[in-house]
């Protein structure tokens, strides 16, 4: 499982890079765009091409993008469902210039109480999207939220049911498990028991390999208060061995990681890498050496 952050795209891509390498990421996550505007500025494409040639020479990535705030997948407004496919089509064409692995996008607010509806308002939304941008759309990754409000996208019920909706509307895409929304939201990933639990319910539904990226946030609030307030890693409620067991799974070998978090950078993405490393390099040590007296 590769480390690394969400990095500031100020200077650009190749700028965002150097961050990245000097904070000792192994992969990324960037804004293609600003995240709370609809659209922006083409991207130049020699400076995307210069981004992708330079993570290619120094065998970095892969790397995400994440969508704007604003998309609402789910809107009952057709005005705004309309829109948020159509900044949806944009973010997943400026991460395919960029040689994005994919795009994380929330699922947004219940389009009506009946989850069944939700879901095929979802993907609607996206096979709209991926119908304006066409083939060289990135994948899309379809993110869990806290649950405050009428969001939708919470449960591994509400999350496994959307992935399986957009893939059978014909959109490449998978899922992007965010910890702090996760246990904020009500599921529990302080043990490795409950991420085996998570982990069964969404291979049951959508297949192994469905997670392809994880946003390794602690959490501030408590299990189930539906508040998304990072903390830095092991110093919320889900602790270091929420995050030591997730490099325990095979199931979620193939997914990179990603920390959000608050503060200064360039330490606090410094910092909470090193920590992730550091349980990766534990949690190896461990598989390795099998069962038996430590």
């Amino acid at each position: 499982m590769l480390i690394g952050a969400q990095v500031p795209m100020a200077g650009g891509p190749l700028r965002a890079l150097e961050y990245a390498v000097a904070a000792g990421c192994e992969t990324m996550q960037i804004f293609a765009k600003s995240p709370r505007r609809w659209m922006g500025p083409a991207l130049d494409p020699a400076t995307a091409e210069a981004f992708r040639e330079a993570c290619a020479a120094a065998s970095f990535g892969p790397v995400f993008s994440h969508t704007s705030y604003l998309i609402n997948m789910g809107s009952e407004d057709d005005a705004l469902w309309d829109r948020s496919a159509e900044a949806l089509a944009d973010e997943l064409l400026r991460a395919g210039e960029l040689g994005a692995a994919g795009a994380v996008v929330h699922l947004g607010r219940r389009f009506s109480d009946d989850d069944g509806e939700s879901v095929a308002r979802v993907a609607a939304c996206a096979l709209r999207a991926q119908e304006i941008a066409g083939p060289s759309a990135a994948r899309l990754l379809l993110e869990n939220s806290a649950g405050a409000g009428r969001q939708f996208g919470v449960t591994a019920a509400e999350m496994s049911a959307a992935l399986a909706a957009v893939r059978a509307a014909g959109v490449d895409a998978a899922l992007c498990i965010d910890t702090c929304h996760a246990f904020a939201g009500g599921i529990d990933v302080r043990s490795l028991e409950g991420w085996s639990t998570l982990l069964a319910e969404l291979e049951a539904a959508c297949g192994p390999g469905s997670v392809a990226l994880i946003h390794a946030n602690d959490c501030l609030g408590e299990l189930g208060t539906h508040k998304d307030r990072h903390a830095w890693v092991g110093e919320g409620h889900i602790g270091i061995d929420g995050f030591g067991a997730m490099f325990h799974l095979p199931g979620l070998a193939g997914a990179s990681v990603c920390v959000e978090m608050p503060g200064d950078g360039p330490f606090k993405d410094e910092e909470n890498v090193r920590r992730l490393k550091a349980l990766r390099d534990d949690a190896v040590v461990r598989d390795a050496r099998g069962p038996g007296p430590a």
